[in-house]
């Protein structure tokens, strides 16, 4: 299945993988994505490692329990959606310059 592959490329493609995700891991600590939902009402900030940074309430949802958590569930969940799209990316990009059968 290998055969004719060249090891030490294939060494040197790993190694710079393996950076690349060292790389992205550090980077994704200084990404910060905020969600807004409910009009403005809610918005959570949160870094790519999926950190709350900052959550924002409204005054008038204080009083509406009900309302309230349904805001935060759909904007944690869309925060940790932006994350996960983003890795992707990150990902496709990194992998876009990789042959794997050769030069």
């Amino acid at each position: 299945m290998f055969e004719g592959m060249d090891i030490s490329k294939m060494s040197q493609m790993m190694a710079s993988m393996q950076e690349d995700m060292k790389r992205l891991q550090e980077d994704a600590k200084n990404k910060e994505f905020t969600v807004r939902v409910g009009g403005g009402m809610v918005s959570i900030t949160i870094n790519g490692n999926a950190e709350v940074l900052d959550v924002s309430i409204d005054d008038s949802l204080l009083s509406d329990k009900e309302s309230l958590q349904i805001l935060l569930i759909s904007a944690m969940n869309d925060a940790y959606k932006m994350i996960e799209d983003d890795k992707k990316a990150q990902a496709m990009k990194m992998m876009g310059g990789i042959n794997p059968f050769g030069s």
